[in-house]
C-alpha cells in the first residue's frame, strides 16, 4: 500500500502547494558553518522548522539566531554525530523540541587532504566515519522512526562530484571514496525504503566557496583551474544549491527518489 502524506501533489493552485514547508520539521547536520547554513536558511525560508545539528554549540547558536526572521522554529542541537550511540539521544532532544521529524539533510562532512600513499588508518577512518558511517546511522535512526509512525520522510544526502569522478589534485582519496559510496548508499536506500514512504536522494555540488575553504579559491592558479574545467567558467554562488534542496525535500519530488542531482556548472558533463 502507498504510504498517503504530504508528499504527494494533489491539488495544485500556487506555488506554495508544490514547494512550501509549513508544518514540516527537518534536521540539517552539519549546520554551524558552510552549506549547512545555506540549506538551514532555504529550509526556514520555505516554512520548516529547522533544528541545527552540528559540534560548535555557539556556532550553532549564531546560526538560529540569522534564522529567527523567518518566522518559524530553530533550535540548536549539539551533538557528535561520529559518537554512534548517541545518534538516538540527539533525534530524541530533536524532536522534543520540535515534533516528530520529516526531513533529514545529511550535510555534514570533512576533507582531510593527504596524499594516498601517506593517509594513516585513523585518519582514513575518521574520514569514513564523519562523511558515511554517521550518515548511515542517523539515516537509520531517522527511517525506523518514520517507520514506527506509519508516515512519510525525506532524506537528502549530501555528496560531491568527486563521488562521481575522481580529483586531479593528489589528497583526496578517502574523501572520494567517502562520496562515492554516498551516491550508491542513497540509491541502495532509495530502494530499501522507498515502499514504506522514504525518499532517498543526493546532492552532488562542485566548487562552493564557503568559510572553510575560502582562502583556497582566492589563490589565482587555483581558482584559475577549476573555471577552466567548469563549463559554466566560475565558482558556484551563494544560494545555487538551495532551488535543489527545495525541490527535493518538496511535495514537487513525489516520484524521485535514488537520484543525484548535479550542481556543477557542469563539471561533471566532460
Amino acid at each position: 500500500m502507498e504510504p498517503t502524506g504530504w508528499y504527494h501533489v494533489r491539488s495544485v493552485t500556487t506555488l506554495e502547494d508544490i514547494f512550501g514547508l509549513c508544518g514540516h520539521r527537518a534536521i540539517v547536520t552539519g549546520a554551524s558553518s558552510g552549506l549547512g547554513i545555506e540549506f538551514a536558511e532555504a529550509l526556514a525560508i520555505a516554512g520548516a522548522d529547522v533544528a541545527l545539528v552540528a559540534r560548535r554549540t555557539e556556532r550553532l547558536e549564531e546560526v538560529a539566531r540569522r534564522l529567527e526572521p523567518y518566522g518559524v522554529r530553530v533550535v540548536a542541537m549539539p551533538g557528535d554525530l561520529t559518537d554512534f550511540d548517541s545518534i538516538a539521544a540527539v533525534c530524541d532532544r530533536c524532536e522534543q523540541a520540535l515534533g516528530p521529524i520529516d526531513i533529514l539533510v545529511n550535510n555534514a562532512g570533512m576533507l582531510d587532504s593527504v596524499r594516498a600513499e601517506k593517509i594513516t588508518r585513523e585518519r582514513w577512518s575518521r574520514s569514513l566515519d564523519v562523511n558515511l558511517n554517521a550518515l548511515f546511522f542517523l539515516s537509520q535512526e531517522f527511517a525506523r522512526r518514520r517507520f514506527a509512525r506509519g508516515e512519510p520522510g525525506r532524506i537528502v544526502n549530501v555528496g560531491s562530484i568527486f563521488g562521481a569522478v575522481a580529483s586531479s589534485t593528489p589528497g583526496l582519496a578517502a574523501y572520494a571514496a567517502s562520496k562515492g559510496a554516498i551516491t550508491m548508499l542513497t540509491r541502495q536506500l532509495a530502494i530499501e525504503w522507498g515502499g514504506r514512504g522514504i525518499t532517498v536522494n543526493a546532492i552532488a555540488p562542485a566548487f562552493f566557496p564557503t568559510e572553510l575553504n575560502a582562502e583556497d579559491f582566492e589563490k589565482p592558479a587555483v581558482r584559475s583551474r577549476v573555471e577552466t574545467f567548469t563549463p559554466l567558467g566560475r565558482l558556484g554562488r551563494p544560494g545555487e544549491l538551495r532551488a535543489a534542496l527545495l525541490f527535493l525535500v518538496s511535495p514537487a519530488a513525489s516520484y524521485v527518489t535514488g537520484s543525484t542531482v548535479f550542481v556543477d556548472g557542469g563539471y561533471t558533463a566532460w
